[in-house]
């Protein structure tokens, strides 16, 4: 099923796509997030693509459920819940082993206001930047899973759907909802 909210964040609306399934403790299988609604919904579908080609039954139908997963993530990017407890609802089906090992370890390691290099995440997890800047670029679960505090040792790095978005969430988690 598919949830989609719009919320009003530092001044800006921001969309949110929820894909979870009906049953589980763990239910959400995706999320993505963006400034306009056209730019969510292409992160929802690049990867609802990714978990298909992965063996995962996406339902995509949109759900009326009152914004229940939405707001969850809304409540995590601004800071209401941590990024550790929303962790527990994402089903991790399609992912490798090791990508669930480098989301978990950087949800649970690295906190709200920090950033980490890609260079020192692979270090900590004995693995290459190369493979750590891949699995980010594959996360299905931004702001739960937070890719956006993975730093290039140059500068920001890379984001999708864009450099701003990046800006937004660390600026957003460095100065508070305010």
């Amino acid at each position: 099923m598919l949830e989609v909210g719009k919320f009003r964040v530092r001044g800006r609306h921001v969309w949110i796509g929820v894909v979870f399934s009906g049953a589980g403790k763990a239910p959400i299988q995706a999320i993505a997030f963006s400034f306009d609604r056209e730019s969510m919904l292409q992160g929802i579908w690049r990867n609802t693509r990714t978990l298909t080609r992965r063996g995962v039954n996406v339902d995509i139908q949109t759900s009326y459920n009152k914004k229940k997963w939405t707001t969850l993530v809304r409540d995590v990017m601004i800071g209401r819940v941590s990024n550790e407890v929303a962790l527990e609802s994402l089903s991790f089906r399609g992912l490798t082993p090791f990508e669930r090992n480098v989301y978990e370890y950087l949800t649970k390691s690295v906190k709200r206001g920090s950033v980490i290099t890609y260079g020192e995440l692979a270090r900590r997890l004995g693995t290459s930047a190369r493979a750590i800047g891949g699995a980010m670029r594959r996360n299905p679960y931004p702001i739960v899973v937070p890719c956006h505090r993975v730093i290039s040792k140059e500068g920001l790095g890379g984001y999708t759907p864009s450099i701003d978005h990046k800006r937004f969430l660390l600026t957003l988690e460095k100065e508070g909802e305010g």
